[in-house]
């Protein structure tokens, strides 16, 4: 029940409480005692209340005279949303106020900046004390992060410092805070890595995030319903809206939400064939239990098939849930795959590794952004950013003019490259651009394994893309720090004070290419585990939006 839904009181039933301690909240709080709602109260708060607000509440519970009735008070520290097992995002009701916009707007003032900042810490150590360890923290110079470094460091020396009140003592610290156990925090700046953002991705979760409405581990889907025919005409096509949950329950995402996409299509099929083969024999099994006749053979038979039905049916409630899962994710592959056609995001993908990879380029980026039939606008501005971002030079202003004129007569809105132009001209990045490692992925030419008949993928066009392991900017500062290897682009990193379980968290908002590129990296280090959180998790829609917007001050 919401908090702030209209109420009835039920003095006999005690409550519990589980929300932010906001101001509106607390007032509601404040309310409902005064309302003599309920027999009891058990208030339990997402983040630690400050002690005014704690005053706030015992002085209206004390007025209604229900200060026996509030039960227990808890600072639940929870100021944070597991998305993964080894990925979290900051949970904060309005996501514009941590956005990587608001972080680099020209006109931010102290106190705004202050504002981010705390807010971010925050949730930071909330996770740490979930966690029950106290990290060692390692950030970039001049940087949003070391700001977020510096107060972190500071609140949890503040708390080391009561001894009786510690969050970090007794049975949730484990060996305690002298462990050769603890966590490496490295905290990074969205701006050391723009291009990876706004990269076309190639492999299942990153694609769903970045082609669909994909929120909180949520898909929403619209699906046609046909054409209704009338006698004026043919009506519009209707939509449906359909949403699915992706959890860690779902097997089949859990295996290959870090797959290339075509492997997902061929496994879908596999499945698909795999579920009806099952199905098959369980029909074939009850047609024959219902042999007419006497003669032994027919009873053998009967007695043969038993076990095998009885086995069967007792695997149906698994059956019917592979179904489901196979019916789902051929409709969330197929609404995929339809904007890898239809915006040829395969041709995308390639073309921007070999970018960032240095690689040579088969097609000029002009023929690209002016070739009609590859992409949307966006599509196209995504493509240029990477280039001027990737490039160790800015372009010439003769070249920079005519792919102006290219990506305007695409229908681009040219906001976003006004802001990355300004972001290059100012950043350490402009004579030393961010290396993304010097591979390409290697086609395989076009898929045919998928194209069985039957098939629900036709992905006749679609390039079967097979991915070579590099380590993106984040991964390769995060390997540096973690092995202590000295280079250039670590070197100078604050040190605020490790070793079984590492964690990076990227201020100024993060994605699942990341994300994924970390995994990888992560699974030929044995022992090792890894984190990755991120102040906002954004596809690249929403972040050239935030682009766009610092573009048009």
């Amino acid at each position: 029940m919401l908090l702030h839904s209209d109420r009835d009181a039920i003095p006999d039933v005690p409550a519990v409480y589980f929300v932010m301690p906001t101001e509106e909240n607390i007032d509601r709080m404040c309310q409902d005692l005064r309302n003599q709602l309920y027999e009891s109260y058990y208030l339990n708060f997402i983040s630690a209340i400050s002690r005014s607000k704690l005053e706030d509440i015992a002085n209206a519970a004390i007025g209604a005279n229900a200060v026996t009735q509030v039960a227990k008070v808890f600072d639940q520290y929870l100021n944070f949303i597991t998305l993964e097992d080894d990925m979290f995002v900051l949970c904060n009701q309005n996501k514009e106020l941590v956005s990587y916009r608001a972080i680099n707007r020209p006109d931010i003032t102290d106190t705004e900046m202050e504002t981010i900042m705390d807010t971010i810490v925050d949730s930071l150590f909330c996770f740490f004390v979930t966690l029950g360890a106290i990290p060692i923290i390692r950030c970039s110079r001049g940087t949003a992060a070391e700001m977020v470094a510096v107060k972190l460091d500071k609140k949890l020396r503040e708390n080391l410092r009561d001894a009786r009140n510690s969050l970090f003592t007794g049975d949730t610290l484990g060996a305690g805070q002298f462990s050769f156990q603890r966590p490496l925090l490295v905290l990074v700046d969205r701006n050391i890595d723009l291009a990876t953002p706004l990269h076309h991705t190639w492999t299942y979760q990153a694609l769903v995030h970045d082609v669909l409405d994909f929120h909180l581990n949520r898909v929403n889907l619209e699906e046609s319903t046909g054409t209704e025919s009338s006698p004026a005409g043919a009506r519009p096509k209707k939509k449906n809206k359909k949403s699915y949950d992706l959890t860690m329950s779902d097997k089949f995402w859990q295996k290959h939400k870090g797959s290339p996409f075509p492997e997902v299509a061929e496994s879908v099929q596999q499945e698909l064939e795999s579920y009806r083969a099952q199905e098959d024999e369980v029909k074939r099994l009850k047609s024959i239990m219902g042999i007419e006749g006497e003669d032994e053979g027919a009873i053998s038979m009967l007695s043969d098939n038993t076990a095998k039905l009885t086995s069967a049916v007792s695997s149906l409630p698994e059956l019917l849930e592979k179904k489901r899962l196979i019916d789902l994710h051929t409709n969330v592959a197929t609404a995929v795959l339809e904007h890898i056609k239809s915006r040829k995001l395969d041709v995308y993908f390639e073309y921007e590794e070999k970018i960032m990879s240095k690689s040579t380029l088969d097609k000029s980026l002009l023929d690209m952004i002016s070739d009609p039939d590859a992409g949307t606008p966006e599509d196209k501005m995504r493509l240029f950013l990477i280039y001027y971002i990737s490039s160790a030079q800015a372009p010439s202003e003769i070249d920079l003019e005519q792919y102006k004129k290219a990506l305007t007569d695409a229908g681009c809105n040219l906001a976003p490259l006004s802001y990355i132009k300004q972001w290059k001209a100012f950043t350490k990045m402009a004579s030393a651009p961010t290396s993304y490692g010097n591979t390409t992925p290697k086609p395989l030419g076009l898929l045919s394994r998928v194209m069985n008949t039957g098939s629900q993928f036709v992905m006749e066009g679609v390039k079967n893309l097979v991915l070579k392991q590099q380590n993106l900017p984040v991964t390769r500062i995060l390997d540096n720090l973690m092995e202590l290897k000295s280079n250039p682009e670590t070197d100078d990193y604050r040190y605020f004070d490790p070793k079984m379980l590492r964690g990076i968290f990227v201020v100024g908002g993060g994605n699942y290419i990341e994300y994924q590129n970390l995994i990888d990296y992560i699974k030929g280090k044995q022992g090792k585990h890894i984190l990755y959180g991120c102040s906002e998790l954004f596809n690249a829609t929403q972040f050239i939006k935030q682009l766009s917007q610092l573009g048009q001050k």
